[in-house]
């Protein structure tokens, strides 16, 4: 299999699969295009990849998978245990993904993910304030229903998702304390930057520069 991915530093879609891929012990190759060159030559080397212009894309033989929660869910019936065996605990996780994957977009368009750059404290503005209750609440429930220490017990495609966010709360200085977290939220966010599969990606990302 082949990933092809964007700029480590910035692009937390390319991220998820590639700790979904990572974590599953599953051989691929990795393709990196440079994303914000000049003269739209980002684009044009993606498409050559990517029939929705977009990263990540995973290619499989001659099949061609443009989505990373798509991709998740293809390499999760290659690999069992990227999802939780419990249907309730699947379904949460499923549901925290998608969640993930359709909203927060303030939050996203605010603190975009900069590996490369040092931790400060910003204002956040009131939507993003929203978004970030939101993770608190969705967090602190699943963490407290499925016990930990990620979010429906083992590590999941769940977890590979929210990776991305994690990094955005440690560069951006977001104190989850001020948002109702008790200390569970705050320790599942260094767990996640704490995982083998994200501290390689970081060194990759921070060698880019």
């Amino acid at each position: 299999m082949e990933l092809v991915i964007g700029t480590k530093r910035w692009s937390t879609w390319s991220l998820r699969p590639w700790l979904v891929l990572r974590r599953a012990g599953l051989a691929f190759t990795e393709t990196l295009v440079e994303l914000r060159q000049e003269n739209n030559v980002s684009a044009d080397r993606i498409r050559q990849h990517s029939p929705s212009g977009l990263v990540p894309v995973l290619k499989d033989g001659d099949l061609v998978v443009w989505d990373s929660l798509a991709i998740s869910e293809y390499l999760a019936e290659k690999a069992p245990g990227l999802w939780p065996a419990d249907p309730a605990a699947r379904a949460m996780a499923r549901a925290a993904a998608a969640e993930m994957h359709s909203g927060f977009q303030s939050l996203r368009g605010e603190c975009p993910m900069a590996l490369d750059e040092p931790a400060r404290a910003v204002e956040l503005s009131e939507a993003t304030q929203a978004n970030v209750r939101r993770l608190v609440a969705l967090w602190s429930d699943m963490l407290g229903r499925f016990g930990g220490p990620f979010l429906a017990g083992d590590w999941s495609i769940a977890d590979a998702f929210y990776t991305p966010v994690a990094t955005r709360i440690r560069t951006y200085g977001i104190r989850l304390s001020d948002y109702g977290d008790d200390g569970r939220c705050g320790g599942y966010v260094a767990r996640l930057l704490a995982t083998p599969e994200f501290l390689e990606w970081e060194r990759g990302a921070l060698a880019e520069t």
